[in-house]
């Protein structure tokens, strides 16, 4: 697997600011006739870029830890569910939520409590490049560059 994201003597075409101009250069080489299955799209200059999306209270945990719990305890039900006997299916849904529930405010509130106040916010993380470069094979650069050279508008560093 670890093969298609390679190759074997890898030449640079260019390097681009955003992911829509590298994107946009191979689709113009595709258009041209040019292989693209011998180009990659090559994310460079990585960052971890963390959006804090609210503070975390004591009962915010609980709801979550709760909400998560009442999923986890459906699953459960529904799973035990199929076994029950004489009509308790519903029965048997309702206490795996209410168990679920219940577990999941206790786990995430002893998580919380663990933290002792060195993270009181919830953030979302993504790894973002700051530049893109468009590889091809070293016997192909020549004519990749060549057309290249003729897409209209181009923004690229070589």
């Amino acid at each position: 697997m670890a093969e298609i994201f390679s190759l074997k003597f890898p030449q640079s075409l260019g390097v681009y600011d955003d992911y829509a101009d590298a994107q946009r250069a191979v689709d113009f080489l595709s258009d041209e006739g040019f292989p693209v299955q011998n180009v990659l799209i090559v994310g460079t200059d990585l960052k971890q870029v963390e959006r804090v999306t609210g503070r975390l209270t004591t009962p915010r945990v609980a709801i979550a830890g709760a909400a998560s719990g009442a999923w986890l305890g459906l699953l459960v039900g529904l799973l035990l569910g199929i076994f029950a006997k004489n009509g308790a299916y519903f029965a048997t849904v309702l206490t795996g939520v209410m168990l679920g529930v219940l577990f999941g405010t206790v786990w995430a509130l002893i998580g919380y409590a663990a933290t002792r106040g060195q993270r009181d916010f919830s953030s979302i993380t993504k790894v973002v490049p700051g530049r893109y470069e468009v590889l091809t094979e070293h016997n192909l650069l020549a004519q990749g560059q060549e057309l290249l050279a003729k897409l209209p508008g181009r923004a690229v560093d070589l």
